[in-house]
């Protein structure tokens, strides 16, 4: 399929985030290229908001992340950081704050009831390269690069670390963490942090692509299947049996599976119920 373009970049008053509506899904697009769409306390205050209204909009089965300009998301605003070591506390408060409130923002991304796509042009680094790895799928352009390298400037990125280490083995994880080193995105799909690497610029089409086939899909099935997903990894192998079965004998009980059971009997297109 062609992917609807992202939403024109606008003035600097333009919104931090744009959202566009397409069918089935929406793409959401971080629009401060000239910060490098860094993840500032206002960035994600935008990007929380779209979440939220996403999480109880029905019409929607996925959603797609993605970026103006040459960066996809360089991590916390560097300049906004230092700008609050003149604070009475030298900002501790701002910076438990802003960490608080960035980690709750990649833990709406994952308790969203529909999965969320990133399409990745350009760097992604740090608390960028978080929320990659805090999208359930993701696409990078060829010429996408990731790291988390906080070590070089004597920060060690702990809370990227958290999404980062859930994506790709430990040893990986550590590589990328100990050495602060940009890896391309051939590299990030060997790792497993990306799912495709597009030609350059066709990051949105692959993302899109998948949200469109996503989106042809029972959204209540989808929200109890990505639910269930991160539920059981957290799990030993025992309990995540017993509770899977649950959930498994919970869906078989919900209208859209027997309405898809029997519409793959009757061989026909299954109506799915919003939910």
């Amino acid at each position: 399929m062609t992917a609807p373009s992202p939403a024109p970049v606008a003035t600097a008053d333009a919104p931090m985030v744009q959202r566009a509506d397409h069918d089935g899904f929406a793409v959401l697009t971080l629009n401060r290229p000239a910060s490098r769409n860094a993840l500032s306390d206002a960035m994600i205050a935008a990007l929380q908001k779209e979440l939220d209204a996403i999480a109880t909009d029905a019409s929607l089965r996925a959603v797609v992340i993605a970026a103006h300009g040459p960066a996809f998301c360089a991590g916390h605003d560097l300049k906004e950081i230092t700008g609050h070591r003149d604070d009475a506390d030298r900002g501790r408060r701002f910076f438990a704050d802003l960490m608080a409130r960035c980690s709750a923002m990649m833990q709406t991304i994952v308790a969203l009831p529909v999965p969320v796509i990133a399409a990745v042009e350009g760097v992604a680094t740090a608390a960028g390269c978080q929320l990659v790895a805090s999208c359930d799928l993701a696409v990078a352009g060829a010429g996408a690069r990731f790291a988390t390298p906080g070590v070089n400037i004597g920060l060690f990125c702990s809370t990227p670390m958290v999404a980062l280490s859930r994506n790709v083995s430990r040893k990986h994880a550590m590589e990328m963490l100990l050495t602060g080193e940009m890896i391309g995105a051939e590299d990030a799909a060997r790792m497993g942090l990306v799912n495709q690497v597009a030609p350059a610029g066709e990051a949105l089409d692959g993302a899109c692509a998948f949200a469109a086939r996503i989106a042809a899909k029972s959204r209540l099935t989808l929200r109890t299947g990505k639910q269930a997903f991160y539920e059981q990894l957290e799990m030993g192998l025992a309990d995540a049996y017993d509770y899977a079965a649950r959930v498994m004998v919970e869906n078989m009980m919900a209208r859209d599976a027997e309405e898809g059971i029997g519409a793959f009997v009757e061989k026909r297109q299954p109506v799915w119920q919003e939910a």
